[in-house]
């Protein structure tokens, strides 16, 4: 059953442990549940291992647990925004697991499904491949990626009924549906709750039988790159 707390802090409650593997959903800045990493860094965990696409923005985000350096691996496909990951990784301070996007979204998906792992040709011929198994299928060389869990998923929704059951909203749904059914619990934070039989049944993305707890957030939703056109003077 999915319990309701009253803050992102209370959700986390007796869930951190210094040395813990944790998913954290989100694509850049978009779909980031914010206000649980916000409580992840203040819980003082440490040693922790995060994988997530990419890891948020200097002093926003994931950063904030790099400014901390409470992280000592990410598990990642995309980190060029964040310059205090830069600083680092190259430094030795930082552990980096590189996945090509569609490999670390497959290997979330499968270690949800309790796939251990599978074939793929991404990668081959380069680091990516380096010490993994190769095999051969119809003449063509496929290496070996293993399927990942975590011992804590965090992901943001848009809706969630009483029961848990999640909407996410356009491309904020990303990473963070597959990374609900890979963490042993998963914490969800939504922008509302509403009663159950609220939601159509048919739009739900992440049933509620995934996600143990959640909290109702407000976000700053940062815009990670602004683009604009100067106005040519009158």
């Amino acid at each position: 059953m999915t319990t309701i707390y009253p803050n992102a802090a209370a959700a986390l409650e007796g869930l951190t442990f210094d040395g813990m593997t944790v998913m954290s959903g989100g694509f850049g800045l978009c779909g980031i549940p914010e206000n649980l990493i916000l409580a992840l860094r203040d819980s003082g965990v440490k040693g922790i291992s995060v994988i997530s696409n990419n890891a948020g923005v200097d002093g926003f985000g994931l950063g904030l647990l790099l400014e901390t350096k409470q992280i000592a691996k990410m598990i990642s496909s995309y980190v060029g925004e964040n310059k205090e990951f830069e600083r680092q990784y190259l430094s030795g301070e930082l552990q980096l697991e590189f996945n090509p996007q569609g490999t670390l979204a497959e290997r979330i998906r499968a270690g949800g499904a309790g796939i251990p792992g599978f074939y793929t040709k991404t990668g081959v011929g380069t680091k990516i491949a380096e010490g993994k198994e190769h095999k051969d299928f119809d003449g063509e060389t496929y290496i070996l990626e293993t399927g990942l869990k975590a011992d804590l998923s965090l992901v943001k929704a848009w809706k969630a009924d009483t029961a848990g059951n999640l909407i996410y909203r356009k491309t904020a749904r990303n990473f963070n549906p597959m990374m609900a059914t890979a963490g042993k619990i998963c914490v969800a934070e939504v922008e509302e709750i509403v009663p159950v039989g609220t939601l159509d049944p048919d739009h739900i993305h992440t049933p509620g039988i995934y996600v143990k707890r959640l909290v109702q957030g407000s976000f700053e939703k940062r815009i990670e790159q602004r683009t604009v056109t100067k106005r040519e003077a009158v």
